[in-house]
């Protein structure tokens, strides 16, 4: 594989940044599936099983409600988001370092990603709350400036996992490189949520026709599997995008974004 090789863009190009994400992962697809399936897919079936193991056994026992609300399923849900939180920033940390490397022409490996991303895991935790907190809060107030949140901060993980900056540096560093090109990475997650939902729709009617044949056990898993695509394709996008973004405000090459890793 070549090194990939720009000229400095006048501006953010979403076509540029949509393609290589999906080259991307074309190029590395069995890796993101491993990554996919060993921290997003298989949790998160795992979880729902149990979840509709309880819900059954509620409606069996003729509860009023099909779900559970005691200390059980509470306790269980607490544990799930917290084993979440630290296999999605692995995920992402390891995905992110995927991508780069790909761009730079090398060939990602399964055991480097996942080392960056057990190495990042707290500071990313930290990140991803913080950014989840100040978007949500953003969307309360009439849904302008949660977006506006989400775009300015869009770049704040790679520059943590690649520039090896702390949380707040991070989002820092994130609005930075975001000034300028806001409303056209706004477009960019406009086209990744119409390409996501035609996908979720294939899927959900895959898998209601697995429920139909098959039962609720395939059934979950093909909902676990869109699951982990989704968190694949964006989280690569998210990469990409970040080095879009440093092509135009600096002009730095993929080769001068390896040397991060050194």
């Amino acid at each position: 594989m070549s090194v990939a090789s720009y000229s400095r863009p006048v501006g953010y190009r979403i076509g540029r940044v949509f393609g290589d994400t999906f080259g991307v992962l074309a190029r590395n697809f069995w890796l993101c599936l491993g990554l996919a399936m060993i921290f997003s897919g298989i949790p998160n079936f795992l979880y729902q099983l149990w979840v509709g193991s309880r819900t059954q056994a509620a409606m069996e026992s003729g509860t009023p409600s099909p779900l559970v609300f005691d200390g059980v399923s509470a306790f269980g849900a607490i544990v799930f988001f917290v084993v979440y939180m630290v296999l999605a920033s692995i995920l992402q940390a390891g995905l992110v370092r995927a991508t780069i490397e790909d761009l730079n022409g090398q060939q990602p490996t399964f055991a480097d990603a996942l080392n960056r991303g057990i190495a990042l895991i707290l500071p990313i935790i930290g990140l991803s709350i913080l950014m989840s907190l100040g978007v949500a809060i953003g969307f309360m107030l009439l849904i302008i400036p949660g977006i506006y949140l989400l775009a300015r901060w869009s770049a704040a993980v790679p520059a943590l996992v690649h520039e090896r900056r702390g949380v707040l540096a991070s989002m820092k560093r994130s609005a930075e490189l975001t000034k300028g090109s806001r409303w056209r990475i706004f477009g960019l997650w406009i086209i990744m949520i119409i390409a996501l939902v035609a996908l979720q729709l294939v899927l959900g009617l895959l898998a209601l026709a697995v429920t139909s044949f098959l039962g609720t056990v395939l059934a979950t898993a093909v909902v676990a599997i869109l699951s982990a695509v989704t968190s694949v394709v964006v989280s690569i996008a998210i990469a990409v995008s970040y080095v879009e973004l440093r092509y135009v405000k600096e002009g730095t090459d993929v080769k001068e974004l390896a040397e991060i890793f050194a």
